[in-house]
Order: structure tokens, then sequence, then C-alpha cells
């Protein structure tokens, strides 16, 4: 590198400024993988669940991921409960999102296509979404009015 690149402040600021600007959009394109987990049962059926809380988190979800074990899913936590909807732009999994209640009781269930964008909504305002790959509630029996239980999220209030 030349020597009056090194002894230029600014130049240095900018460089880093223009690497740290770029690094997010080349992410864009890649699955988000070390979001915090947090253990869900369904029965006797365990989830190990990432939970996307924060809105970027929550706007990426299960984007680029070719693939995602049996047993894991996606929670997703919002502020508010509040009619939620979803779709699969850059999904490329099936999946199907259970609405949930502040209890842990699932509202509703809806399978979506994977690079759609088609709009998939709660029955009724809900707090948590929990995306698993299609067929998971099917294949356990789980269906809407069905208990979530996890001591991390769900209210155990009547």
């Amino acid at each position: 590198m030349p020597s009056h690149l090194l002894s230029s402040p600014r130049l240095l600021i900018a460089g880093l400024i223009t690497l740290a600007t770029a690094l997010p959009a080349s992410a864009q394109n890649q699955p988000q993988m070390n979001l915090q987990r947090v253990e869900i049962t369904a029965g006797m059926h365990r989830i190990d669940a990432q939970v996307a809380a924060a809105p970027q988190e929550r706007q990426t979800g299960l984007m680029h991921r070719k693939e995602m074990p049996a047993h894991e899913g996606m929670l997703f936590v919002f502020e508010q409960p509040a009619t939620q909807c979803f779709w699969m732009k850059n999904t490329l999994l099936p999946l199907t999102a259970a609405f949930v209640a502040d209890d842990g009781t699932i509202v509703n269930l809806a399978d979506m296509k994977p690079q759609t964008e088609d709009s998939h909504c709660s029955a009724k305002p809900v707090r948590y979404v929990l995306e698993m790959n299609q067929g998971w509630f099917a294949q356990k029996g789980i269906k809407p009015g069905s208990k979530l239980v996890s001591a991390a999220v769900f209210s155990t209030k009547k």
C-alpha cells in the first residue's frame, strides 16, 4: 500500500466505512444462522427454535436456507399482538407457519410455498409465529387449539 494512503486518516476511515457498509449487502443473500435459541415442546415433541425478535431478524427469517433439520424451526417474536402476515420471498424451503397466542395456543396454521409472495395471515392478533418444515405439524397431529410450551417464551397465566 502506498505510504501516502497510510498517512491519511481520512482515507483510512473512508475505506473502513465503505467496507462496513458493503458487508451487509453481501450478507443479505446468506441465511442467518447465529440467532438465540429456545426450546419449545408440543406435546411429547421437542422443537429447537431460533428466535427472530429484532426487526432485521424477522425480515430475513429463514430466507436463503437450503435445509433445516426436522426438529428445528424459527420463532418470530413481535412486541405487540397483531394480525401477523408472512410471505416466502427468497425462502427456499416449504414451511408451515403456526400463529401462536401469548399462552402458547396455536390459533391457525398456514402451509406456505417456497419463493412466493402470497400472504399468509393469523386468524386473530398474535405475538408469536413458529415456522417449521412443511408437514411437521400434520405429521405430529398438532392442530389449531394445540398448546406449545416454553417457560422462556409463552405466558402460563390463565
